[in-house]
């Protein structure tokens, strides 16, 4: 299983990241609380079984869909999910209010999911006619358009971005990673170039070092990350480890994952790369111990890529009677991942 394999998936990541910090919508409703509790904690079964008694109590029945929806999607099943935040759209009075956005966002990326992506850009479309200035609905049509083969609609949407909020590097990356998966890397990287040439005197070291790092000049980027450090802050450290396993020196990166982890509380993402590159470094029981690490943090939201990780650690530790039986658990929680039915193939007849 290569690196690729363990590493966490792009895949429409912008998409559930953005959808999913859109936040709940208010209520005083004590199920429909106490789910949205549960699906934080990622139990989205135990959610449902919640909801279905604040239905029987009468809670709102907007709320009840919406959750519902939520709650399939982490459960991986987006028609269903779709179905339910369909539901919660037509139980409205005719009044557009906010939550009639959210759910449009919800729907949307359900949508995406089930790789119905006309009726996705639809429902972008019909957001920005009712609000034109809505940044994540261009970028998420963007998103659907690349998918679709519209590069030239993606791109206006893009460019429309960019010209919205030129110093939003986060959204900056994010739009040259879609395009780089999508095989349009050399016109992400022209955004990239062009942000560095603006003089944007906004931009600090940690947002030009994430910059020279994507554009693969890592020498640069350390630089700049190694000031962005001494601010602190888990993304500084992450990039900075990156940029230095880019060079080949995975020692080094290793010594910034365990630093950070050493002066703050722990960290997924950091617990994993620090797996990741401990993995390289032929360490497997290290890397195996830091992904377990992540794994026993309070709400993990990468426990997917965590879960599947550990297994990759237990097969080059050649225990592969416990990877089997982990990625026996891992396919009940999470059975679209076809990369995951392959290794379970595998490791069945080992």
């Amino acid at each position: 299983m290569g690196r690729k394999g363990m590493g966490k998936k792009l895949k429409y990541l912008w998409l559930a990241a953005i959808v999913l910090a859109l936040g709940g919508c208010g209520g005083s409703d004590e199920r429909i609380g106490g789910a949205m509790q549960m699906i934080g904690e990622l139990n989205y079964q135990g959610a449902l079984e919640q909801l279905e008694l604040a239905k029987e109590n009468g809670e709102n029945d907007r709320l009840v869909d919406r959750a519902r929806g939520i709650a399939y999607m982490g459960l991986t099943d987006y028609e269903q999910a779709a179905l339910c935040f369909e539901a919660a759209l037509a139980g409205s009075d005719g009044l557009v209010q906010n939550v009639d956005f959210d759910l449009n966002f919800y729907l949307a990326a359900a949508y995406t999911k089930s790789e119905r992506y006309g009726e996705a850009e639809d429902i972008y479309d019909a957001v920005l006619a009712l609000r034109p200035g809505e940044e994540d609905a261009y970028f998420l049509r963007g998103n659907v358009r690349l998918v679709q083969g519209n590069y030239e609609g993606a791109k206006a949407d893009f460019d429309k971005v960019i010209s919205m909020d030129a110093s939003n590097y986060d959204r900056l990356i994010e739009i040259y990673e879609v395009l780089d998966y999508f095989g349009y890397g050399e016109a992400g990287r022209e955004y990239l170039q062009a942000a560095l040439a603006s003089g944007d005197k906004e931009m600090d070291k940690y947002a030009s070092g994430r910059i020279y790092y994507y554009l693969g000049e890592y020498q640069r980027a350390y630089l700049d990350l190694e000031e962005a450090r001494e601010k602190g802050g888990v993304e500084s450290y992450l990039y900075l480890g990156k940029a230095y396993e880019a060079t080949g020196d995975y020692n080094y990166a290793s010594s910034v994952y365990n630093s950070y982890l050493e002066k703050n509380e722990g960290n997924a993402e950091i617990y994993n790369q620090l797996g990741l590159c401990e993995m390289t470094k032929g360490e497997y029981r290290k890397a195996l111990e830091a992904f377990q690490a992540g794994m026993k943090l309070q709400n993990v939201t990468m426990m997917q890529t965590l879960s599947f990780n550990e297994i990759v650690a237990y097969e080059h530790l050649g225990d592969y009677r416990q990877a089997a039986i982990l990625m026996e658990n891992y396919l009940k929680n999470y059975p679209d991942d076809t990369q995951a039915k392959r290794e379970y193939e595998f490791l069945s007849t080992r």
